[in-house]
């Protein structure tokens, strides 16, 4: 992380259910000592128990846990505080209720949602984003929305179409999660290698041997067009540049634990793809296997 930050990489975005909470405390010993380098993101919403995720929107929650995470962070202030699942059990708009009254108190600067939970619609494919749009249109009526964050990637390019364009048209920012297709577009997976028994990626549809099989002409065209662009370019950096071309609003949020990927990461941010680069990914074939 400190690597990251010396190269320009200031966004950190973590959440309080990351672990649950070991995250945070990594986070909060960097910050401890370089608070003004970073913008710090975190969220609230999910608790996790031995076997299951459950959300959790009930004002009191919100408060407790955002105090909570204040005190792993190291900080007195949040940057962005997003909501990282609704409660179908509370109405969201006492929820952002609950997370505006932190910003009024001087805990959290900006407030954000998360849409990450729109996989179990790619089956029907059109209106992928419908439910959160509809969110998003009643919490901005109790709170201004800073940001939206959601997956968005070479292999999943939904929310270019859906997402994209609310952001645009209010100046939101756009945080792309996932833009390197957990870990597959950076050209580094070799289908059939398999993966340790605790990486989610080992029951993903998406990264059995036959699907990551099926999808490497979408790394290969990102290794085409990485070539032309000088040696040492990566396909990891075209598909976050790709990201980055989405427009001046957009984010990408890549994650690794390594300090060599994290500059590779960042060195995306200088890579311009052209015209005929965009069009060529473009050209792609859509990523096969279910999200589901």
């Amino acid at each position: 992380m400190h690597r990251a930050l010396d190269l320009g990489s200031d966004l950190l975005d973590t959440a309080d259910m990351y672990g649950p909470f070991t995250n945070e405390l990594l986070l909060g010993r960097v910050l401890r000592e370089r608070r003004r380098d970073a913008f710090v993101a975190t969220k609230v919403g999910l608790l996790v128990g031995e076997q299951h995720i459950v959300a959790n929107g009930r004002p009191g929650y919100v408060r407790r846990a955002c105090d909570a995470s204040l005190r792993r962070l190291q900080t007195d202030v949040i940057d962005l505080y997003q909501l990282h699942r609704p409660d179908p059990e509370v109405p969201v708009e006492e929820t952002w209720g609950a997370m505006a009254d932190l910003v009024r108190a001087g805990k959290v600067r900006a407030l954000g949602l998360c849409a990450l939970g729109a996989r179990g619609g790619r089956r029907s494919g059109a209106g992928l984003y419908d439910a959160t749009l509809r969110r998003l249109q009643r919490v901005q009526q109790v709170f201004p929305v800073s940001a939206v964050q959601a997956e968005l990637s070479v292999w999943s390019p939904e929310a270019v179409r859906e997402l994209l364009p609310w952001c645009e048209a209010r100046g939101v920012g756009f945080l792309a999660a996932m833009p390197l297709g957990n870990g597959f577009l950076t050209g580094t997976l070799t289908p059939g290698e398999g993966f340790e028994p605790d990486d989610v990626r080992a029951r993903h549809p998406r990264f059995t041997a036959e699907m990551m099989a099926a999808n490497q002409p979408i790394v290969a065209g990102l290794r085409r067009i990485a070539r032309r662009h000088g040696e040492g370019v990566t396909p990891a950096q075209v598909a976050l540049a790709w990201v980055l071309a989405q427009g001046r609003h957009v984010i990408a949020l890549p994650g690794t634990k390594r300090e060599r990927w994290a500059a590779e990461n960042a060195g995306a941010a200088g890579l311009r793809l052209t015209a005929q680069d965009l069009a060529e990914v473009a050209r792609l074939p859509a990523a096969q296997g279910s999200w589901d």
